[in-house]
């Protein structure tokens, strides 16, 4: 095959064959192609690998088409092997689809986009534009937004799939060079293990949480809520489809909030097609009587909140953990959250115990956590160096 030309769609000897090429180079570029539109859980269409070249060329890549009959098993096989390094990029949904669709585990996790953050460039880069930064290599992006599951694959799909992993291995490369001259490398792969759980397979019984403006609801309208979205997953992932067409996220909160009884009642509720009342007014209205006879949902205790009083804090925390990113070339967004500050300036006022965060955790408190602490304790403040650039000072006895 010539250099840049597509590889055909690999068959099963062709799956078993890069998968020992991998097993023996001890790594494996991975990427998919997936339609999640009009479906319950994404539909896994296309996978591409690369491994690779032993003489040092291109890597070596096969497209397999995952609506054929394939065996894939020499690869679920091998990305569930702790010994060789899966490289990644924005992998968290290629990882839960891939461990639900191939019924395998994913285990020595190296995402570019993750390990970016670590080097100085955005936690949220995209591939084309890390590709650049990194290593001067423009990639097309003619097929970006196409239907994968449509067969046959054109050319132009192809070229697309074969371009997301043939330079993913060198980017790797590149990436980890540079996270070994900062002595960044471990916390980069700490961080890639945290994707190896991804998952999209979502609980009924917790569903309820995700709706918008639930926290408006009354204690009893929230056993409702919780008995209809439980309903409405269940339902989706029966039928295979989106949990929206099934009842709307408006009309379910609606719906938990007037309890109709009956499904005359349901009909005067707006945003319940007539189409979805005839096929399932029965079911909706059986889910509103069971969530009544459940015990109601108390609204969350307040708790660890912050109050408006807490905003001058958190900025000056948020002040420091920026600093210590840009000294330590880390993206923030990788450090922490506003929503994460919150809580830990909140818990610091009342004088709680540290809350189970990312930030106190891990490299991060390593990098940020005791300063952070030292500063919401009062016994240090932030000021301006003598280089203009912000620091911690220790507050005089």
């Amino acid at each position: 095959m010539e250099r840049g030309e597509t590889p055909p769609l690999g068959t099963s000897d062709d799956v078993a064959k890069i998968a020992a090429a991998a097993q023996a180079s001890g790594r494996l570029g991975i990427d998919t192609e997936f339609m999640s539109e009009g479906r319950y859980r994404a539909l896994l269409c296309l996978v591409q690998v690369a491994v690779d070249d032993r003489a040092g060329g291109e890597p070596q890549i096969v497209l397999i088409d995952t609506l054929q009959d394939v065996d894939i098993r020499p690869l679920a096989e091998l990305i569930a092997d702790p010994v060789v390094e899966i490289v990644l990029h924005a992998g968290r949904q290629d990882v839960a689809i891939l461990r639900r669709t191939w019924n395998t585990e994913i285990h020595n996790l190296f995402d570019t986009q993750i390990a970016a953050g670590f080097v100085g460039a955005s936690a949220q880069a995209g591939y084309g534009n890390l590709l650049a930064q990194v290593l001067g290599r423009r990639v097309g992006k003619t097929a970006s937004y196409t239907r994968w599951n449509q067969r046959p694959l054109t050319a132009e799909q192809l070229s697309y799939a074969r371009e997301d992993v043939v330079h993913l291995l060198e980017l790797s490369d590149a990436i980890q060079s540079r996270l070994r001259e900062s002595e960044r490398l471990e916390w980069a792969r700490e961080e890639c293990r945290l994707l190896e759980s991804a998952t999209d397979e979502r609980d009924p019984e917790t569903a309820w949480e995700r709706l918008p403006r639930v926290g408006q609801l009354d204690p009893r309208a929230r056993a409702v809520a919780r008995e209809l979205a439980a309903w409405r997953e269940r339902t989706a992932s029966e039928e295979d489809r989106p949990v929206g067409s099934v009842l709307a996220d408006p009309a379910l909160v609606e719906a938990a909030k007037r309890r109709p009884a009956s499904v005359a009642a349901l009909e005067q509720i707006r945003g319940v097609h007539p189409s979805n009342i005839r096929r399932r007014g029965e079911a909706i209205i059986a889910a509103i009587q069971h969530g009544l006879e459940t015990p109601p949902i108390p609204r969350e205790d307040r708790r660890g909140t912050s109050e408006s009083g807490d905003a001058p804090l958190i900025a000056l925390a948020e002040s420091l953990i920026r600093a210590r990113g840009l000294d330590a070339g880390l993206a923030y967004e990788l450090i922490t959250s506003r929503a994460e500050l919150d809580q830990i300036v909140s818990s610091a006022r009342r004088g709680e115990p540290e809350p189970s965060l990312r930030t106190l955790s891990g490299w991060r408190r390593e990098l940020v956590g005791a300063d952070l602490r030292e500063l919401l304790a009062g016994r240090s403040s932030v000021g301006v160096g003598a280089d203009g650039r912000l620091e911690v000072q220790p507050r005089p006895e």
